[in-house]
């Protein structure tokens, strides 16, 4: 047949089974891959919808969702558009592929390229779309804050122009500027690649060789590239402004006088090197180009760096004192008013060690309102006494408020903490989905205590306590916690019309055990019926959130019906920064009773990093301290900071999860360009109930930062600045297991020129180089006091003063006699251990006072720390006593009824009565049995006396057993 018909054609052979199913595979797997992405994002974007509806903040969503969708699509075509029609250019201006040589080393991409050239132009426009948008719209805070910008109604220093427009300008039209040269840069390199492979370019013996469309495009696009170097080089002068490469943030002598003028000459050398690489458009040659672009490059070298350095290194370094000290001025000026420290009062304190006795009295008598229980102790003791259930906790570290209690118009301070549902604490045979999900779903009520009494057994004096709850503190509703620091991550909420409650809410009895609801036996039961949650009713909801928690119950359980609604986001910090995500959140978020309701408070910053000669700080760095390196308080993020305003007051029901803020800062321009982007989300000062006001507090992680600040910035003199011999620093905490700092404490204190004690957040500073105090620092927290609230005042001591620091102080306290004598008995148990709370220092009488508690905790489950003894000093004297009170009165010697010492007691130097060692410790035994009955009946000063004695008659035991 073949000699008739010719040769028959091969026989095709079958492509194996395994090529095929590949083929089929892959494609199937990237759209699987695409639409599970795309579900995923279906899902996350219209349960946030869900979310945000069910606080009420749509416009908040909206606007963001628009604007980075809006970014995402303009940078992304930008970028697409710009990287395509240049590589498809580059392809279309190609020379003649019978021109080129098959040895050519891109003949192989050629090849590989050619066939599917179309497709290739295609993914690489939408990858670099992509990416493009994704940068483009994570820059949409900035976006914003650009088109919305207020005025600061305040000029820079050098350039004369509105603070406004470096906080609010500069980063877009910086980032604007990175992205268009990075965009050319990305071009560049596609076109030349193009260039390569198709021809356009040759790399031969003697160089690359361009075809004459090759040479017009790169040239083009290299030009426009610095164009905009120069525009960066423009832009650069301002940043100078907050530049942290000198001796300090800011412009510094050198970027005035070389720096400034070298940017000024780089704009013009760059622009004419785009001029000369335009210019290859009507020359053929590389010449003038190559010519332009080693001028940029000599220009940056010698006057960009080399100019600069000279200048620092011959004119600045030699007489830096003189040369800094008028820029130096401004970052000062700059860095103070950034932080809101400019009105700061500072005055001398002469912290005297010596008073009179009516001086002493009338102190001691002014201390008994002082706070003593420590609110990084008294925790356990609050769970223990008030904890009610095992499935209800608290913070490890509570919080301090003030309260208005009974007929007294003075508040008091007081440590609260709201009781919150915590699944942790059920038993394992009670976590299942149902329990930790539909019954086990709030917390109940608040504790509170007074912050300066304690019980017969040290125990704390309640203000608000039990469940229902019982005390000075009223509630108006029954205050259930759905929305709280330890609440589930959701839980389902809602119940059949007519169906019984099954949420577990006010115990009644003893025992664990669940009923046929799963309802604990020993509780009463409640149906929500706030507003807070998201409805459930729908299959599509329910489906919605079964993929978003990855829990098929959601759609299958009972649980889940018509009424039904899911709480989550419920941690009241993660609701304020999902409704405000411009604001930067205090690390201590703290619950209050506000007209009958449970709400928790949180402090918001706004914050930036471009306000001109200001010093930046780390907020991570300046508001470390001991609370944050525990669990005690969330950490700030490490960002760099150079302005912050406690603009924002935000108050979030415990109930129904509602959220409010409050404008705080009237005067700050970021919060009023934030109000713009976001209007009618911000309620005014003035709505502001009175009896809010009462529990609003000055911030501390504001107080940080600038306590941190006023280390070195509390000097305003730029020559005293710069010798530096006046830093303070912050002291470590001597009651901590680590080395870090010592916190802000909240305390009632009255300063100088003040009758009534103020609630204040106070701090002290030590000299760079030494233990021995430096100054003290406080800050009026009272909210109601609109007149002096938020006044900061530092009391410095005078250089030659030797009043001891914390860690001195905390020193002696441990070796004064008196106090390891007291301690003795707790000491030699083995079933107890001593836990010494905060030190607390406060100026009073013209001296500065001294106080510490000192808990005791015996060993085993169930217990916890009680406050046994305070001890506190002024200067040399040491006293220790049941109450503060006491305990300055022995201290100081005011006892009434105090009886001399025992003329049998050694004295600890000096002659002693010969008397052998044996005799001695009998003496001790007597003295310490003599103290122990004195303190019995009250007689702290007896006490105290005995004490000391029995301490001398020791040491002299201990002399004669060692042969003295």
């Amino acid at each position: 047949m073949s000699d008739i018909f010719g040769q028959m054609p091969p026989r095709r052979e079958p492509e194996p089974r395994s090529d095929r199913g590949r083929r089929v595979l892959i494609p199937t797997i990237v759209t699987l891959g695409a639409l599970l992405a795309a579900g995923s994002l279906f899902v996350s974007l219209w349960t946030e919808r869900l979310w945000f509806r069910s606080v009420d903040f749509q416009g908040v969503f909206t606007t963001v969702l628009l604007t980075r969708v809006g970014l995402f699509v303009a940078f992304g075509l930008l970028g697409g558009l710009v990287v395509g029609a240049n590589v498809w250019l580059a392809h279309r201006n190609r020379p003649n592929p019978l021109g080129l040589r098959r040895d050519d080393p891109a003949a192989r991409y050629r090849v590989a390229l050619a066939p599917i050239a179309r497709i290739a132009l295609i993914a690489v426009s939408l990858f670099v779309a992509f990416f493009a948008g994704l940068i483009g719209s994570s820059r949409w805070e900035s976006f914003q804050m650009w088109r919305k910008g207020t005025a600061f109604g305040q000029k820079d220093p050098h350039f004369g122009k509105d603070i406004g427009f470096y906080v609010f300008d500069m980063p877009w039209l910086q980032f604007l500027v990175s992205f268009a040269f990075g965009l050319l840069l990305i071009t560049a390199i596609a076109v030349a690649f193009t260039h390569y492979v198709f021809g356009g370019i040759r790399i031969g013996q003697k160089g690359p060789r361009f075809t004459r469309a090759a040479q017009v495009q790169v040239a083009v696009l290299i030009g426009l590239a610095m164009l905009v170097r120069a525009g960066n080089y423009w832009l650069d002068r301002y940043a100078m402004s907050y530049d942290t490469s000198g001796l300090f943030d800011g412009i510094t002598y050198t970027a005035a006088n070389a720096q400034i003028p070298a940017k000024n000459i780089l704009v013009v050398v760059a622009a004419l090197c785009a001029l000369l690489f335009f210019s290859t458009i009507f020359l053929r040659s590389w010449t003038l180009p190559a010519l332009g672009l080693g001028l940029w490059a000599l220009a940056s070298l010698l006057i960009g760096a080399a100019w600069p350095a000279i200048m620092q290194q011959f004119q600045v370094n030699p007489s830096e004192p003189d040369r800094e000290g008028p820029y130096l001025a401004k970052n000062i000026e700059g860095t103070r008013e950034a932080f809101g420290v400019a009105d700061v009062q500072t005055q001398d304190y002469s912290a005297k060690t010596e008073l009179t006795p009516k001086e002493l009295n009338a102190t001691a008598e002014s201390r008994v309102s002082t706070r003593l229980l420590d609110p990084t102790l008294i925790s356990p003791a609050f769970q223990q006494l008030q904890q009610v259930r095992g499935y209800y906790n608290m913070q490890s570290t509570l919080d301090v408020d003030r309260y208005a209690i009974g007929d007294d118009p003075q508040p008091q301070d007081v440590i609260i903490a709201a009781r919150e549902v915590d699944l942790n604490g059920l038993q394992a045979s009670q976590r299942t989905w149902s329990n930790d999900h539909t019954v086990y779903t709030h917390g109940y009520g608040v504790i509170a205590a007074y912050g300066n009494k304690r019980g017969s057994q040290g125990e704390p004096v309640w203000v608000a306590k039990d469940i229902p709850p019982t005390g000075e503190i009223e509630f108006k509703q029954p205050p259930r916690i759905y929305f709280g620091e330890k609440s589930p991550s959701y839980s389902i909420v809602g119940r059949p019309d007519g169906a019984k409650p099954i949420e577990v809410d006010t115990p009644r009895g003893s025992g664990d055990d669940a009923d046929a609801e799963g309802t604990a036996a020993d509780s009463s039961a409640n149906t929500y019926d706030g507003k807070g949650g998201v409805p459930m009713g729908t299959l599509f909801n329910q489906v919605l959130y079964a993929f978003k928690f990855a829990e098929p119950k959601l759609v299958l359980s009972d649980r889940v019906n018509e009424n039904s609604k899911i709480l989550y986001d419920r941690h009241p910090r993660e609701r304020v920064r999902k409704v405000a995500p411009w604001l930067t959140l205090d690390g201590d978020t703290y619950p209050a009773v506000v007209d009958g309701k449970v709400v928790w408070i949180v402090d918001g910053y706004t914050t930036s990093k471009t306000y001109p000669y200001s010093e930046a700080r780390s907020l991570a760095t300046a508001t470390s301290d001991t609370l944050t390196e525990g669990t005690s308080q969330i950490a700030l993020p490490t960002d760099q900071v150079n302005y912050m305003r406690n603009s924002v007051k935000a108050v979030v029901d415990a109930y129904d999860g509602t959220v409010k803020l409050y404008e705080w800062d009237e005067q700050d321009p970021i919060l009023k360009t934030w109000s713009k982007v976001f209007p009618d989300v911000i309620e005014p000062k003035s709505a502001i109930s009175p009896e809010l006001l009462q529990h609003l507090r000055y911030p501390v992680d504001l107080f940080k930062v600038q306590r941190d600040v006023l280390s070195r910035y509390h000097v305003t003199n730029a020559q005293t600045f710069y010798e530096d011999g006046e830093r303070w620093k912050i002291p470590e905490d001597p009651s901590a297991s680590i080395s870090t700092k010592q916190p802000p404490y909240y305390l009632s204190i009255s300063r100088p020129g003040e009758e009534t004690p103020r609630f204040s957040l106070t701090s002290v500073y030590l000299p760079n180089n030494r233990q021995n105090l430096a100054s003290f620092m406080s800050v009026n927290s009272e909210a109601s006091d609109t007149e002096n609230f938020g006044k900061i005042q530092i009391l410095e001591l005078p250089s030659e003063t030797r009043v001891g620091g914390p860690n001195q102080v905390a020193a002696q306290f441990e070796s004064d006699a008196g106090v390891r004598a007291a301690l003795l008995q707790y000491e030699q148990s083995e079933n107890t251990r001593i836990l010494r709370g905060n030190l607390l220092t406060l100026p009073v009488g013209g001296a500065m006072l001294y106080v510490q508690p000192i808990y005791i905790q015996r060993r085993g489950e169930g217990s916890y720390p009680v406050l046994q003894l305070i001890t506190a000093t002024f200067g040399e004297g040491v006293g220790v006593g049941a109450t503060l009170d006491d305990a300055l009165r022995v201290a100081l010697g005011l006892e009434e009824g105090s009886t001399p010492p025992d003329p049998d007691a050694p004295a600890g130097g000096g002659d002693a009565p010969a008397k052998t060692a044996s005799q001695y410790l009998d003496d001790a035994t007597r003295y310490y049995d003599q103290a122990q009955a004195a303190l019995k009946k009250g007689d702290l000063a007896t006490y105290q006396q005995r004490i000391d004695a029995m301490a001398a008659a020791l040491e002299n035991a201990q002399r004669l057993v060692a042969g003295e």
